[in-house]
């Protein structure tokens, strides 16, 4: 039986993360892999002889010395991450019901973009700049700073929503609606998500924006490489059956193809409701297990992969999000039979300084129900009635893309979809959901998913640990390696990287 000082339970970007941290700070580790690909929602896929990502569209805070900046200089990513900058006068362009507003990159010349849209609201969009960045200057690990506590975020700021946040700066709705326009990027839910997630994104993402050119695997593939030349092991097709405990402790892994693991200390990048599902022990009790279980998790998608033909379609730097009413939270509670109200379109960068696009995606919400009756299905075994469901779907994102970039539709090749489903079975999430667990400001304490569990030596990390996406998993990574290792040391290591 392998020995390991730590096992890492899944290869999402927080698994990856730990085992560079442990790796990198001399703990003996394996990353164990349900899937052939590495990633989580890093992997990419390839069809129609082009790449598509399927979950990390952009990234932002790139510039040297912002913050993930800093990240991937510690990482060592910076020269095998190859990025491609998105505009910067509107890197991301929310269309209400045709009418476009930009988001433009630095806080000033942000102010002043939407200002030109909203000349007598200019205060008003300088108090919510202002306002973001307060938010964000308030986590000392959003800002590499040394700290006592592993508190991320001022509590204030967890117990109210963005929509409530919002209405206090402007009582503007159209300049609201258009502040929140963004807000596939966490599947907001109205009265419930905190404002904290809102402003960490839009701060993140205001300082720069840029794609990832070359697919977000590359990401992955790096990570990998250095986890290995730290001595670390990473093993795929390797699926989790059971984290095997004894009277006070997990003790090992076994595998769904009996291989059986050792470790002192074990990490589930595996999604919490999921993790305790592999755990049959008495030291979790009934009533941590039952909280878990209820949480609810976020909306899920339904994706079109495009492919067009060659030089047809000129590349658009910047991303899309359309929405058909005026009213953006509306969007959770669309009509199945109208089919979505909204939709996120963006191009995928092959290299930086395209002139055509090869691909795109057009994102749509999902609800998990619409795909149900097919959950007990397999990927490419569920019957011509899923088929047919999902042309219907595509076409109806397609036509709203046609409706908003008049002559496209004539520029695709071939198309292939995703459903919750699809997103399920690749990336691990509970029944596809986009973002794991929703937050909700109303229940802070039972919606807040600890790093710790109520195993001594059992702990999680990824997008419901802290906060989701590069950013957020990142730093829950560092929280959750800071049971293993002293925080400030981190936060150190990260500072002089070098």
């Amino acid at each position: 039986m392998s020995k390991y000082d730590v096992i890492i339970a899944g290869s999402g970007l927080g698994g990856l993360v730990c085992g560079y941290i442990l790796a990198k700070n001399g703990f003996k580790i394996a990353i164990v892999e349900k899937n052939p690909q590495i990633g989580g929602c890093l992997q990419t896929f390839n069809r129609f002889g082009v790449k598509f990502d399927t979950g990390m569209h952009y990234i932002g805070s790139m510039d040297e010395g912002q913050i993930l900046y800093r990240f991937f200089k510690y990482l060592r990513l910076l020269d095998t991450v190859k990025l491609s900058r998105l505009d910067v006068s509107g890197f991301d362009v929310i269309s209400l019901c045709g009418e476009k507003f930009r988001y433009a990159n630095g806080f000033e010349q942000f102010t002043e973009t939407l200002t030109t849209k909203f000349p007598n609201n200019h205060l008003e969009i300088k108090n919510y700049v202002k306002k973001i960045q307060d938010i964000a200057n308030a986590s000392p690990l959003y800002n590499l700073q040394e700290i006592n506590t592993h508190v991320f975020i001022d509590a204030d700021y967890i117990k109210k929503s963005i929509n409530e946040s919002i209405a206090t700066i402007t009582n503007n709705e159209k300049l609201q609606n258009v502040l929140v326009g963004n807000l596939p990027l966490y599947a907001g839910i109205k009265d419930k998500t905190p404002i904290y997630i809102h402003a960490l994104i839009n701060n993140f993402y205001i300082q720069s924006a840029f794609r990832i050119a070359g697919g977000s695997d590359t990401i992955a593939n790096s990570l990998a490489n250095t986890i290995r030349g730290y001595g670390g092991d990473i093993f795929t097709n390797a699926e989790v059956k059971e984290f095997i405990c004894n009277d006070k402790k997990v003790v090992s892994i076994l595998l769904e193809n009996g291989e059986q693991f050792e470790a002192k200390y074990f990490i589930s990048n595996i999604h919490p409701q999921l993790t305790n599902e592999k755990i049959n022990t008495k030291l979790i009790r009934k009533v941590y297990r039952e909280r878990i279980a209820n949480l609810e998790n976020t909306m899920a998608n339904f994706t079109v992969f495009l492919k067009f033909k060659p030089d047809t379609v000129k590349y658009l730097n910047y991303n899309y999000y359309g929405y058909d009413k005026k009213d953006i939270w509306s969007i959770n509670n669309y009509n199945e039979k109208n089919g979505p109200e909204s939709y996120f379109y963006m191009h995928q960068c092959t290299k930086d300084g395209n002139k055509f696009a090869d691909s795109a995606q057009i994102i749509a919400y999902m609800r998990y129900e619409e795909v149900k009756k097919w959950e007990n299905s397999k990927v490419q075994k569920r019957g011509d009635e899923y088929k047919a469901f999902k042309e219907e779907k595509a076409q109806q994102l397609i036509e709203k893309l046609e409706n908003d970039f008049p002559g496209t539709k004539k520029s695709i090749e071939n198309y292939c979809t995703s459903t919750p489903l699809t997103y399920r079975d690749y990336t691990g999430t509970k029944e596809g959901s986009m973002y794991g667990i929703v937050r909700d400001k109303n229940f802070p304490a039972q919606t807040l998913v600890s790093q710790r569990t109520k195993i001594p030596n059992l702990f999680l990390t990824g997008q419901n640990i802290n906060s989701h996406g590069i950013l957020g998993v990142t730093i829950g990574a560092i929280i959750t390696c800071s049971e293993l290792l002293d925080l400030n040391k981190i936060i150190r290591e990260i500072g002089y990287s070098n």
